[in-house]
């Protein structure tokens, strides 16, 4: 499935300074902050606070949390997965990280209750969800399932 953003002119939040832009046709995967100017998709996820969480969910391009801890097995064998599938979904994808410790008030918005809890955001709405880890393969068609 080709995962380049579909539309001619689409929104994205910029990782560094989460400023929303809008990302042309052409080559979104090279699109610069018009703010900040750093590159909008680096092929990692970008961690988010409340506030920043918030922007990102302004954008356009779905976006993908993973729900976490530093303590957890299950989130740490699920860690280099969620990093590899980033080069692989973005731009058509955000992917990003929420340590459960350090931002309760979003565990709890999002009636975390077991991690880590997976889930895509759509035009601002949570439109799928997965609790636990997620072999490889697995986890991309999940991911692309619901673009």
């Amino acid at each position: 499935m080709d995962t380049t953003i579909a539309t001619s002119a689409q929104t994205a939040a910029c990782t560094h300074c989460h400023t929303i832009n809008r990302v042309g046709g052409g080559e979104p995967a090279q699109a610069h902050c018009g703010k900040c100017g750093q590159a909008l998709f680096e092929g990692h996820p970008v961690e988010l606070d409340e506030a920043s969480f918030a922007r990102h969910l302004q954008a356009d391009t779905p976006l993908v949390v993973d729900f976490w801890a530093p303590w957890c097995g299950p989130c740490r064998m699920m860690a280099p997965i969620y990093e590899r599938a980033t080069g692989e979904l973005e731009p058509a994808f955000r992917l990003a990280k929420v340590n459960t410790d350090e931002q309760g008030d979003l565990a709890a918005r999002f009636a975390i209750r077991s991690i880590p809890t997976l889930a895509i955001f759509k035009n601002g709405r949570e439109v799928a969800r997965h609790s636990g880890v997620m072999e490889p393969a697995r986890f991309l068609s999940w991911v692309r399932a619901h673009a």
